[in-house]
């Protein structure tokens, strides 16, 4: 029996989702997070194959509307619960998923679709580059110290209920939205994504609480975490987890870390999916025993090319021609003129003119938002200068002055 692709179908969720976690192990979700998942899901954005009475591959997008340098919020597709059954790899089933998904989102008019990947491999291939990394840490909080800066002593902290306290938070998230490439306005609903608190979510852990950071009755900052008790011989030996940090000012982040940082009985402070340059680095007296580390997170493509690099605003006056390879979506292809003047509009518009730089459209959704250079790019022999100068302009233009962040998984 032919294979058949197809829009989900709103009473097909059951049988769709139970195929996606059979493809990513087999281990059931909890009935919350289905719940949640199910509200989340975009029937009309999500595909499935069916062999049969049987769904034997998935693909779904969320709409987003997301950060790159400039502030802009760009809308973008959120490529999410792509799965292969078993039986059934090696049929080129995800490469058919993958083309009519770019084609749907390039017909819906976005110019970006973006995913975080379970194997980073994968994407490649399909034009996907990685943009943004996420940092881990693990604080030894018995011989790390913190040096907080002028003015932390004013800011309160006190712990409320993650559920009450919610729009307090969200409301200090959209704050910073616009000013860290690489992060979602979030959507009606997700929300509640950061509150997902089950008990096989906690690997022992306690239930989610929250503190507030506040100066003058104002919420000016939050973080959101659980404490995993340990005990040996010595006596305790807990964990503090922290789930989200978000601060306004250098204050509030200070008073949150140095809160964290002071809960009794632990000794380790960790935090995962971090940006990169995150303050605590600077904070902390001893960055080695912090063990920073790090792994990939966002991974961009350009569905829409000039319209991608129009979207964004660039650190430094450029006028370069770029000869993209772009084989799985042709329409990209080509010679294109990107002009733009500092912190400005840019204009991206097919050339006839020599190219500058030869790159393909991969290493262009790496640089994208500005965290990854394309000088190490080249240095890794994925971009080529044709023009003396040219690389050292354009790094510059596309570098951003923060580290591109993707504060939570889709």
């Amino acid at each position: 029996m032919a294979l058949e692709t197809r829009v989900l179908q709103a009473d097909e969720w059951d049988v769709w989702y139970d195929h996606l976690e059979l493809a990513f192990g087999g281990v059931p979700e909890s009935p919350e997070e289905r719940k949640l998942y199910r509200q989340l899901t975009e029937t009309e954005r999500s595909l499935g194959v069916w062999d049969g009475a049987a769904c034997v591959a998935s693909a779904g997008a969320f709409t987003f509307r997301l950060s790159v340098p400039g502030g802009t919020l760009v809308p973008a597709a959120g490529v999410t619960m792509v799965g292969v059954s078993p039986t059934h790899r090696r049929r080129g089933v995800l490469t058919s998923l993958m083309r009519r998904q770019l084609d749907d989102i390039r017909a819906g008019g976005e110019a970006l679709a973006v995913l975080t990947a379970s194997d980073p491999a994968i994407y490649g291939r399909f034009g996907y580059g990685t943009a943004t990394y996420a940092l881990a840490v693990d604080i030894d909080a018995t011989r790390v110290r913190l040096s907080v800066p002028p003015g932390t002593d004013d800011v309160t902290v006190r712990l409320a209920d993650p559920e009450a306290v919610l729009a307090d938070c969200e409301r200090v998230y959209a704050q910073l939205v616009a000013g860290r490439p690489g992060m979602p306005a979030r959507q009606p609903g997700w929300e509640q994504l950061p509150l997902l608190d089950v008990p096989a979510m906690r690997d022992g852990g306690s239930p989610l609480k929250c503190v507030l950071a506040e100066r003058a009755g104002e919420v000016v900052g939050y973080a959101r975490y659980r404490v995993k008790p340990e005990w040996d011989l010595t006596g305790s030996d807990g964990r503090v987890e922290v789930a989200d940090l978000d601060a306004l000012d250098p204050a509030a982040t200070a008073a949150l870390w140095r809160y964290l940082f002071g809960i009794d009985l632990t000794w380790t402070v960790r935090a995962n999916r971090r940006p990169v340059d995150d303050p605590v680095l600077h904070l902390v007296s001893d960055v080695r025993r912090s063990q920073p580390r790090m792994r990939d997170s966002l991974h961009v493509r350009l569905v829409d090319l000039p319209a991608a690099l129009e979207a964004r605003t660039y650190g430094a006056a450029l006028d370069v021609v770029l000869e993209v390879e772009d084989a799985f979506c042709p329409w990209n292809e080509g010679r294109w003129r990107l002009v733009a003047d500092a912190g400005g509009a840019a204009s991206c518009a097919r050339t006839e003119e020599p190219a500058d730089l030869e790159l393909s459209v991969r290493e262009l959704g790496s640089a994208y938002l500005g965290g990854i250079a394309l000088t190490s790019l080249a240095a890794a022999g994925r971009v080529a200068e044709l023009r003396p100068g040219a690389l050292s302009q354009a790094s510059r233009g596309f570098a951003g002055d923060v580290a591109p962040w993707l504060p939570h998984g889709f």
